[in-house]
């Protein structure tokens, strides 16, 4: 059985505890100053104040970090109560999630926010359930980028011949082949080392976990493609949600929900921060990247995932959402 570390301490908890509290564990790969782990640290305050104290959470992460596959199977199952993961990781089980990693989807972070939060997002997060999981809420993934121990990434054809590494069951896989790179499934904390050593050339991400992994320090080129803006989830085991009272759940969620504001808040300043690092460290940030050329060579591709007609239909509402300043200024029929 894998050790595990506890990544913050609880709050503060009176010595009469009510006997009917229940504490749950819920686990994030990440460091604790993370947004994403400080998010879940929020919805544990909140927790703990509208329960009276019968209601928190233990944030926990494993020494080895070495698969989210295997974090959600233990959510899944009920091992471990809950969980912040890559979305990616559940495309395999739940096909809506594989929709929102599709290349140049979205337009901005603003169309990413409106869609995690609005009726589309509350569709994927509800077809978890079947799954076993409860989806609580999305959390900001940010756009991700290429970056490289070789050289910067400006076309798709910088990548021809590239080892990329990618995330495991990582749907990403066919697109970069048909680029003409080389996808390598690479467990997280093993990238580093695989980047140092050359046994990969590249991979990608955003800027907060370029940074906290130290990526940085191994591949200093950093392509700003901007290619994805995949969400991470906050996920609650169905088997032990099942156990809670209609009052606990409701109390669960909305904590949950309204930790989305305050993480966003420390993603933003968290992802900025990232940037002077770099740039204080040296490395080299490539913005000429022709986005065009990207779009034009992946977003055809859309076919290798968006295999049914539920998934496509899904991919068209994302297309056409538009904010609401430029609904009102549509001509009327």
């Amino acid at each position: 059985m894998r050790s595990a570390r506890v990544l913050g301490l609880l709050l503060a908890v009176c010595a009469a505890a009510p006997a009917d509290a229940r504490e749950f564990r819920s686990s994030d790969i990440h460091p604790f100053d993370y947004p994403t782990v400080q998010a879940v640290v929020q919805v544990d305050k909140v927790m703990r104040e509208r329960s009276g104290g019968k209601l928190g959470i233990t944030v926990l992460g494993y020494d080895d970090r070495d698969s989210e596959n295997y974090t959600a199977a233990q959510v899944r199952n009920g091992q471990l109560d809950m969980a912040r993961i890559n979305l990616g990781v559940l495309n395999n089980i739940a096909p809506l999630t594989s929709v929102l990693a599709l290349p140049y989807l979205f337009k901005s972070k603003e169309h990413t926010r409106r869609i995690l939060d609005g009726p589309i997002g509350e569709e994927i997060l509800a077809s978890l359930e079947a799954q076993g999981l409860i989806g609580l809420c999305f959390y900001d993934g940010g756009p991700r980028h290429m970056y490289s121990n070789k050289k910067p990434i400006r076309t798709p054809a910088d990548m021809y011949g590239l080892r990329v590494r990618v995330q495991q069951a990582d749907a990403w896989a066919a697109m970069f082949r048909a680029v003409g790179a080389s996808p390598v499934a690479v467990p997280t904390d093993r990238v580093y080392v695989h980047l140092q050593s050359g046994l990969i050339d590249a991979a990608e991400h955003n800027w907060p976990s370029y940074v906290s992994q130290r990526h940085y320090q191994v591949a200093p080129y950093f392509s700003m493609t901007g290619h994805s803006m995949a969400p991470a989830v906050l996920v609650f085991s169905k088997r032990v949600w099942d156990t809670l009272k209609p009052d606990e759940q409701a109390i669960i969620r909305s904590a949950a929900k309204e930790s989305v504001p305050f993480m966003r808040r420390l993603w933003d300043d968290y992802e900025a921060a990232g940037r002077r690092t770099v740039e204080a460290a040296g490395g080299v940030i490539v913005t000429d990247v022709d986005k065009k050329a990207f779009t034009d060579r992946l977003v055809p591709l859309y076919s290798t995932v968006v295999d049914n007609d539920q998934l496509l239909s899904l991919v068209r509402r994302i297309q056409a959402d538009e904010p609401l300043e430029l609904q009102s200024e549509r001509p009327k029929d």
